[in-house]
């Protein structure tokens, strides 16, 4: 099943399932003013076996009709994992992994939908594309132990962890508004199939940079659940993003990016640097140093 969040032509947002004829539109099943979006309300609220019944019977709605927002609009934290592809870790001469860094924090304001634009800030600073698998947590989880991680995910989707390099924290470079593309669809676990038998891709204007098989992480998607619920209590719509492989690289204004995982989907955005100014910090040439050329897929 794939779902997605909409706002329509009159401004009110949704949550549907893609089928053959359209977007069946689920937004009967959530209750309004729950001061959370449609996604997350659903997700809070109903099971899957549920949402699949409502979907045989629900109105269709033009895909053409309505405007995609990210799947979830509004999780209540994304948890990103720094440096969990070997290949990734050479290209950027780090000394440490995953295991040594822990994760860090995107702040949700960072979300921007399918088919959008990322704003470079900076006309100063070098910024680069990461394209990664994001998990999408479906049940209250808090220490759980890996051989049960997958009881708490509800589906998967696409991500862009956009990036300004430099000494600056994590949280700052990568927090950005728009920076943090996801969609188009949240697929659940039945249709992608195991984690481990999944391609990630990512081109720069039609330029392949990014290929890698998602079993190569370092800290697989269960791990990844268990380390991070051990460290703070993760609610339905909360993100994970999963780490990115090598082929990063620096993004120009009038760039398209895209990202495509196997049985997932494709995202794509657009780059502009429109009202950029100069950077008011001094981490340029400071911290982790991305390779001057991208690093050849293999």
């Amino acid at each position: 099943m794939k779902l997605l969040s909409f706002v329509t032509s009159e401004g009110t947002p949704g949550v549907g399932a893609l089928t053959q004829a359209g977007i069946a539109d689920l937004s009967t099943l959530v209750p309004g003013r729950t001061g959370l979006s449609p996604m997350r309300t659903l997700l809070t609220q109903t099971d899957h076996a549920e949402i699949l019944g409502a979907a045989t019977d629900a109105p269709v709605l033009d895909p053409e009709s309505v405007i995609l927002q990210p799947p979830v609009p509004d999780p209540s934290k994304i948890v990103a994992a720094p440096v969990n592809y070997l290949d990734h870790k050479e290209e950027m001469s780090q000394a440490v992994h995953i295991s040594s860094l822990g994760v860090f924090l995107k702040a949700p304001s960072s979300l921007t939908p399918p088919s959008g634009t990322v704003r470079l800030p900076y006309h100063d600073r070098r910024f680069d594309q990461e394209g990664e698998l994001a998990v999408v947590i479906g049940r209250t989880a808090s220490h759980v132990p890996e051989d049960r991680a997958a009881d708490h995910i509800f589906g998967y989707t696409c991500l862009l962890d956009m990036t300004m390099r430099g000494g600056e924290d994590r949280s700052t470079r990568k927090s950005f508004d728009t920076f943090t593309p996801m969609g188009p669809y949240l697929v659940t676990p039945d249709e992608v199939g195991p984690v481990d038998d999944l391609e990630l891709r990512c081109w720069v204007n039609g330029r392949l940079r990014q290929r890698a098989a998602l079993k190569d992480l370092i800290w697989n998607v269960p791990r990844l659940i268990a380390y991070i619920s051990s460290v703070m209590e993760l609610h339905p719509g909360d993100v994970i993003a999963t780490g990115t492989p090598a082929g990063v690289g620096e993004v120009h204004d009038g760039d398209h990016i895209a990202v495509e995982i196997t049985r997932v989907g494709r995202l794509e955005v657009g780059v502009s640097s429109t009202g950029a100014v100069s950077s008011p910090t001094l981490g340029a040439n400071r911290g982790p140093k991305p390779p001057a050329e991208v690093t050849p897929v293999r």
